[in-house]
C-alpha cells in the first residue's frame, strides 16, 4: 500500500514522500495518527498545495519540542514501586507510568511519546527515549525504587546489590559483635567462678589451721 508522508517517519522517509507500507500498519498507525494518507492522486495534489503550510507547521512544532528537550533531557523521574530483595518488581512501569511522573514534575508529555521497548520490571535507573517530535527526541531517567530513601541512594550510584550486600554485612557485624559480647560475659563470668573458688578454698585452708 502506498502512502505520502505527511511528517518525517523514522525508517520510513521524510515529509512528502510517497512510500510503500503494509496496509495493517498504514490503518492501524499512519493513517489515524495522522502521519500519512493514502497516495491517491487528489492526496498527493491536495499535499502539494498545503506543502508550505505544513512544512511551516512542522518547523514551528519542532522549534517548540526543541526547547522543551533542552529542559528534559537528562531529568531524572522517581517512581516508587514494591519489588523483592532481589530488585524484581511485583508489577512493571510503563510508558503511562513514565509520562505521569514526567508530568507531576512540570514536563507535559503523553505516554504516546514515550519509547519503551518493554516495560520496566527491575528497580534501579532507566534511560527513556521521548520522542518530542519526528526530529527532535530526549532521553530522562526513570529512578525506580521501593521508597524515597532507596531512590536518593540510587541516585548516588549505589545498585540495589550493593544496597543489599551493604545491608548484610552491616548484619552480620552486628552479629559478631553479639557473639563477641556473649563471649566476653562468659569469660568473666568464668573468672569470677575462679576467684570465687581460689577463696573458698583458702576460707577452708583458714578454717582447717584454726581448728588445728
Amino acid at each position: 500500500m502506498q502512502v505520502i508522508l505527511l511528517e518525517r517517519v523514522a525508517k520510513l522517509g521524510q515529509m512528502g514522500d510517497v512510500v510503500d507500507v503494509k496496509p495493517g500498519f498504514a490503518r492501524n498507525y499512519l493513517l489515524p495518527q495522522g502521519k500519512a494518507l493514502t497516495a491517491s492522486a487528489a492526496n498527493v495534489a491536495s499535499f502539494e498545495e498545503r506543502k508550505s503550510q505544513l512544512e511551516a507547521r512542522n518547523l514551528e512544532t519542532k522549534k517548540e519540542a526543541e526547547a522543551l528537550a533542552e529542559k528534559l533531557d537528562g531529568q531524572q523521574f522517581i517512581v516508587i514501586r514494591s519489588a523483592s530483595d532481589a530488585g524484581a518488581l511485583y508489577g512493571s512501569v510503563t510508558p503511562r507510568d513514565a509520562a505521569d511522573a514526567a508530568t507531576e514534575d512540570g514536563f507535559s508529555i503523553d505516554k504516546k511519546q514515550v519509547a519503551l521497548a518493554r516495560p520496566i520490571k527491575d528497580l534501579g535507573l532507566h534511560d527513556v527515549h521521548v520522542h518530542l517530535h519526528p526530529e527532535v527526541m530526549a532521553t530522562i531517567q526513570m529512578n525506580v525504587a521501593r521508597s524515597l530513601e532507596e531512590a536518593e541512594l540510587q541516585a548516588s550510584g549505589k545498585s540495589i546489590q550493593e544496597l543489599a550486600a551493604e545491608e548484610e554485612a552491616a548484619a552480620d557485624f552486628e552479629i559478631a559483635e553479639l557473639f563477641d559480647d556473649i563471649g566476653a560475659a562468659a569469660s568473666e563470668d568464668e573468672d569470677l567462678a575462679e576467684t570465687a573458688g581460689v577463696e573458698t578454698e583458702e576460707t577452708a585452708d583458714e578454717d582447717e589451721t584454726n581448728e588445728g
